[in-house]
């Protein structure tokens, strides 16, 4: 596919009643309980497009974590946005939404179901993982096992490719905070280590069109595409990202994804990054402040 133009990615100012956007509308935090997270990018995704979020804060207490995914329902239109994304908008139809858990992510290809146009239902669980019974959820197993193998090309491929979608890989992994130890613990960071309901892990949702007005929806967790989570979506109408703020994940900001060429800014990252041996060293360069925060930080 041809690349896309750069669109910068906000949430809608639509949400569910326990969310508060920062001023960029960028960051969304639940403040209250562990429901009425729901939010939707501002503007329907293009083909090929990833609505990429970071995990920034989780809370405790609760059982259940971030849920993503798709919808063609304009928020606008809707009267009350839902109290949870499954299963009171995926009832609502034309919308896929899907809970990530720590593990059992990837999707395993029934027998047969290559071709089939109606693929996995909205609203199912994502993966072949224990289900989420119940508002809060009955937790995802909490099991230490690492189902993501990232593959081998991570450290050499500059893109994901999925099928005739490229996406960019150098803001696909997130990044530890500064430390110490941070070049130690970014390696893990891309050697998917992070459990995708961990803070600093990104997950992003697309769609891949498929003839016929369809498309196949995927998610993207810590650079890894889990495969088609959702098949034969009509494409017609616009599709806008899901993301429901709910249970364990407290707090997630967007990450913006530069299909086009670099800007200025990223060039003089990655030739500062390239040349340091962690991220602390920046605070000793002779740098605007902006600039080593941005650094340290992406």
């Amino acid at each position: 596919m041809e690349p896309l133009p750069d669109q910068f990615m906000e949430f809608h100012p639509i949400h569910g009643i326990n969310v508060r956007l920062d001023c960029s509308g960028t960051q969304a935090t639940r403040v209250e309980s562990f429901a009425n997270g729901v939010c939707f990018s501002k503007h329907p995704l293009k083909p090929g497009e990833i609505f990429l979020i970071e995990i920034e804060d989780k809370e405790l207490g609760w059982c259940g974590h971030l849920r993503v995914g798709l919808t063609s329902r304009d928020p606008r239109s809707l009267e009350v946005v839902p109290e949870y994304s499954i299963p009171d908008l995926t009832d609502q139809g034309d919308s896929w939404v899907f809970a990530i858990t720590r593990n059992h992510n990837k999707i395993i290809e029934e027998p047969g179901a290559e071709g089939q146009e109606g693929g996995l239902a909205g609203g199912h669980r994502l993966g072949q993982g224990e289900a989420e019974d119940g508002p809060g959820g009955q937790g995802d197993g909490g099991g230490e096992r690492g189902g993501n193998n990232k593959p081998k090309t991570f450290f050499t491929d500059s893109h994901l490719y999925i099928e005739s979608i490229r996406i960019p890989r150098d803001k696909l992994v997130g990044r530890s905070r500064p430390g110490r130890y941070s070049h130690i613990l970014d390696d893990l960071y891309k050697t998917n280590a992070l459990p995708p309901t961990a803070r600093r892990s990104r997950i992003g949702v697309l769609y891949v069109p498929k003839g016929r007005d369809l498309a196949d929806m995927h998610i993207v967790i810590n650079g890894e595409d889990m495969g088609a989570s959702a098949k034969g979506i009509p494409a017609i109408q616009p599709l806008y990202a899901v993301v429901d703020v709910f249970a364990a994940t407290k707090c997630v900001k967007i990450v913006q994804v530069e299909y086009g060429f670099s800007s200025l800014q990223t060039l003089c990252r990655k030739a500062i990054q390239k040349h340091i041996v962690h991220r602390m060293a920046i605070d000793w360069l002779d740098l605007p402040e902006a600039l080593k925060h941005y650094c340290k930080y992406e």
